[in-house]
């Protein structure tokens, strides 16, 4: 009986209370969970150039550890109208096509379905209006290590971790450059061709006919036919806990900085002063041709969190430039037992066919209805 009730008392003993696991379960998970810093710099040269940031997101409205990041550039073309309407819409369209009571790992597999919905309806409502803007679209979702990209256009999302490799997690649908484009554009019944000029002489990029623009995907463009279609390229990628560093931008960078050069120009600084680095190296390079717009953002391993820098002053540029030095140096015994920088591919898909791609997401266990 004695043994009984020593046993009785050991197992009182060792209860938890559900409040003291679910604190511990929480605090494992914001262990574990990378900080997310930002920057931003832009020089406008048409003012056609928009961005989106959003780092208060919620899978789960109420629940901070669902929390979620989403960052944006929408170059526009023929105005702005169809770049400010994509930046207030396409988010709330892709939110929509998720389906609600999703675990994390279900709704970042499904997330790029919900991405592709969310592209099409906003250009088909934009469509509806009747205005002959257009823009491109690159969006990028961040949820904890896993970088989720949809883009239509040439505005690029370039990924850079530790060891220098730099990867490009964005395809340019500008036609003087993509030969899939250019072949399915053709065998849909379009036109590929330059502007032609007196005399018969061809000058400038190649042109999709009839509209004569230079990029196969985009929102809006109601005047340009059905060869121009909305549909992204998605890709989903797993970083390692190392973390890594992603270059947004429009093409006023890429039109002189290679991704390779870009990610170069801006090692070893914080987001805001890297974005700003990234213009600054641009307009040296090239001048101010075109609307110039960088997003940089930072995946952070917990440990090496830096806390997310005010909005830039004149005299704190040089302080935070030795606060970033300072954290750097502090690191690199940790940086040199730090596992190797792996990116795990997730997902790829890159068709411009609602019927293919939803054979390919139907492999993943769900399927495209809604579009």
């Amino acid at each position: 009986m004695a043994l009984k009730e020593a046993r009785r008392q050991n197992q009182q003993h060792d209860l938890i209370p559900l409040a003291a696991l679910i604190s511990r379960e929480m605090k494992n998970e914001k262990m574990e969970k990378p900080s997310v810093c930002y920057g931003y710099a832009a020089q406008s040269k048409k003012g056609e150039d928009y961005y989106l940031v959003k780092t208060d997101c919620q899978r789960v409205p109420g629940n901070s550890s669902s929390t979620f990041s989403v960052f944006a550039i929408f170059d526009g073309h023929n105005g702005n109208a169809a770049a400010i309407y994509t930046r207030e819409n396409l988010l709330n369209h892709v939110l929509a096509a998720l389906p609600r009571g999703l675990g994390r790992d279900e709704w970042l597999h499904a997330l790029p379905r919900a991405l592709v919905a969310g592209f099409v309806k906003t250009d088909k409502e934009f469509q509806h209006r009747g205005e002959t803007s257009g823009t491109t679209a690159t969006f990028v979702i961040v949820d904890r290590w896993t970088v989720t990209v949809a883009c239509v256009g040439d505005s690029r999302c370039v990924l850079d971790v530790q060891g220098g490799t730099v990867s490009d997690l964005t395809v340019d649908h500008r036609l003087e450059d993509n030969v899939e484009e250019r072949q399915r554009v053709k065998a849909s019944g379009g036109e590929v061709g330059r502007l032609s000029i007196v005399g018969g002489v061809e000058i400038g990029p190649l042109r999709c006919w009839p509209g004569g623009l230079c990029l196969s995907r985009s929102i809006g463009d109601v005047d340009v036919g059905e060869f121009i279609v909305p549909i992204p390229y998605v890709k989903q990628v797993k970083l390692s806990n190392v973390g890594g560093r992603l270059i947004i931008a429009s093409d006023g960078v890429w039109d002189a900085l290679s991704s390779e050069l870009a990610a170069k120009s801006c090692r070893g600084l914080p987001a805001e002063l890297a974005a700003r680095q990234v213009v600054k190296e641009t307009l040296r390079t090239r001048g101010l041709k075109d609307d110039t717009t960088c997003v940089v953002v930072d995946i952070i391993p917990p440990e090496n969190h830096v806390p997310q820098l005010p909005p830039p002053k004149k005299q704190s540029k040089l302080k935070a430039l030795f606060s970033w030095k300072k954290l750097r140096d502090s690191n690199k015994s940790s940086k040199k037992l730090s596992p190797i920088s792996i990116v795990e591919e997730l997902f790829e898909e890159g068709s411009a066919m609602l019927a293919e791609r939803s054979e390919g997401y139907e492999d993943r266990s769900f399927g495209l209805a809604g579009c």
